[in-house]
């Protein structure tokens, strides 16, 4: 379960920060608006590409705070997710990582979107060497 939300958190954007479990939680308004002001510091975006990717942005912490919802709702009902379940949350995130990396085509110029792709990756392998640290100290 705790995988799967970290998955879904993970990949529904790349931009999303770190923040520890006592911190104020933001409203999707708030995290698109410092995501879109970090990514033009980042990858130099012009004001229609601020425009854009804010909406784009917006539009997937939006996603994010549905899900996050339907998850503390199962969790409070003391649900477990299927294996089926998990299967098709697992094909939902994907289709939306796919779809944003389409947008961010239309809006990102190529340089622009290599950039951002290196730094998808670049989350991806900390959040991964993160989940070796956390199953090592576990064991």
């Amino acid at each position: 379960m705790k995988k799967l939300i970290l998955v879904i958190a993970l990949t529904l954007s790349s931009l999303t920060f770190a923040q520890s479990r006592k911190s104020i939680e933001m409203t999707p308004e708030q995290v698109a608006e410092l995501q879109t002001k970090k990514m033009t510091l980042d990858l130099d975006l012009n004001a229609n590409q601020q425009k854009e990717v804010k909406a784009l942005l917006l539009e997937e912490a939006k996603k994010r705070e549905a899900i996050k919802t339907e998850m503390k709702a199962r969790k409070a009902e003391d649900k477990k997710i299927t294996s089926d379940e998990k299967y098709k949350k697992q094909i939902e995130v994907l289709d939306n990582q796919i779809e944003l990396k389409s947008k961010m085509k239309k809006v990102l110029n190529p340089e622009q979107m290599k950039k951002w792709e290196e730094k998808q990756n670049y989350r991806k392998e900390m959040i991964a060497k993160s989940k070796r640290k956390t199953k090592e100290n576990k064991e």
